[in-house]
């Protein structure tokens, strides 16, 4: 297969064929599990903020309104579109695990603002950036599993990443039972820590990230055929590796 790359030139490789042609292992769970949590953490939130919306609003030092509750969604929804937009125009040019590894930082850091904000304004801030953080995820994730699965698993990998958006819509939803019981949290207080573990729950994924390379196939297109090469052979060490320690089971 040709590839050009930034230089202008002609790269003949078969980094892609040989990722297509790895059997399934823990590797592509990993970055199924790493990278797909992206839908979890959606789910969480959209979630999260309807259930907690009417403790928002009561909460003593917020006193909010319906309108500015609404506003709150609308706020994260634009972050995402934003986010979407810059971080898959960055995703191309920087590489596919900087961006994804920023943009969970992004969402990590701005999803626990949120449990600290003092008013409106500063929640509705921190709510934009927090979509930007999942609208960008959406951008760099999507672009590293698709280049990271083999081929014929990439339509099974996307019903289970998709689906599993549910799973976060169901976090979220038991998650509010707790938070709004004022017998397991003070009511000021629980909309707060709903968001805060919101955060921490990215922490995880961003530690399992950290063992997700970079996407060889975009290496290939920027000019670094050698570092692609490199990284193929190491996870076709892997997976073969993890078969052969199941044969011997």
């Amino acid at each position: 297969m040709d590839n050009a790359g930034e230089s202008g030139g002609i790269v003949e490789t078969d980094v892609p064929a040989r990722l297509d042609r790895l059997p399934w292992g823990r590797f592509h769970w990993l970055v199924v599990t790493a990278l797909g949590v992206t839908w979890i953490l959606d789910g969480l939130e959209v979630t999260l903020v309807g259930s907690l919306s009417g403790a928002i609003a009561e909460a003593p030092d917020m006193h909010l309104s319906s309108a500015q509750v609404g506003a709150l969604g609308s706020a994260y929804v634009a972050g995402a579109v934003l986010g979407a937009l810059v971080f898959g125009w960055l995703t191309d040019r920087l590489g596919r695990k900087r961006l994804f590894t920023i943009t969970l930082v992004v969402y990590l850091i701005a999803t626990i603002l949120s449990g600290l904000a003092w008013n409106f304004a500063s929640l509705a801030v921190f709510r934009f950036i927090t979509g930007m953080g999942i609208g960008g995820e959406y951008s760099a994730v999507n672009a590293t599993i698709q280049e990271l699965i083999p081929a014929r698993k990439r339509g099974f990998t996307d019903l289970v990443i998709n689906g599993s958006y549910w799973i976060g819509a169901a976090l979220g939803a038991a998650g509010s039972l707790i938070a709004l019981d004022p017998h397991i949290v003070p009511q000021a207080y629980g909309w707060r820590v709903a968001f805060i573990i919101g955060g921490a729950l990215a922490v995880i994924a961003l530690l399992l990230r950290r063992f997700i390379p970079e996407s060889p196939r975009w290496l290939m297109t920027h000019g670094q055929p050698h570092v692609a090469e490199r990284i193929v052979t190491a996870i076709e060490a892997r997976v073969f590796t993890e078969i052969g320690d199941g044969l011997r089971m």
